[in-house]
């Protein structure tokens, strides 16, 4: 039987610093250019869309509401790795408080059907957990900064949309 789900240990986080200009040349798939993020744990992507009334008396009582901005953000956790290269990279991000590139991918990016979004984001939350039994972990918020594209990779893996 085919399997019709995927688990999120599946899912692929890649980022590439110092962040592009023009975030829609990001390309996950490519060698060499984005590197995967693997010290995280639970993802939420959160995507939401901004709206607006257009109720007019037309409408025979009837709300109206129009779609606006969109946002993106994503919540992870990190375990608290020093020498880590992403952990280091997230951290700097939010210390400088610069930009980084990221992808938040349904699988591998060579994988037909990996799909997500791309972009640059900036860190707005790096706070860290000491649980008594429990790895020191830091909570992580990235905001999309500047929109990159819905990556969604072909059978053929090039992806990009």
């Amino acid at each position: 039987m085919a399997t019709t789900y995927k688990l999120g240990m599946e899912a692929v986080i890649k980022y590439q610093t110092p962040a592009l200009a023009d975030p829609s040349t990001l390309n996950p798939a490519s060698a060499g250019g984005m590197t995967e993020l693997s010290n995280v744990r639970d993802v939420t992507i959160n995507h939401q869309t901004g709206e607006a009334d257009v109720t007019t008396r037309a409408n025979q009582g009837w709300r109206a509401t129009a779609a606006t901005l969109r946002e993106c953000s994503v919540d992870f956790q990190m375990v608290w790795k020093p020498n880590d290269a992403g952990f280091e990279a997230i951290k700097n991000a939010w210390i400088s408080g610069s930009e980084i590139s990221m992808a938040f991918l349904s699988d591998d990016p060579s994988e037909s059907g990996a799909e997500g979004p791309c972009g640059n984001f900036s860190i707005t939350n790096f706070s860290r957990s000491e649980a008594l039994e429990e790895a020191i972990v830091v909570d992580v918020t990235a905001k999309l900064s500047a929109w990159g594209k819905w990556y969604s990779a072909g059978s053929s893996g090039s992806g990009g949309s």
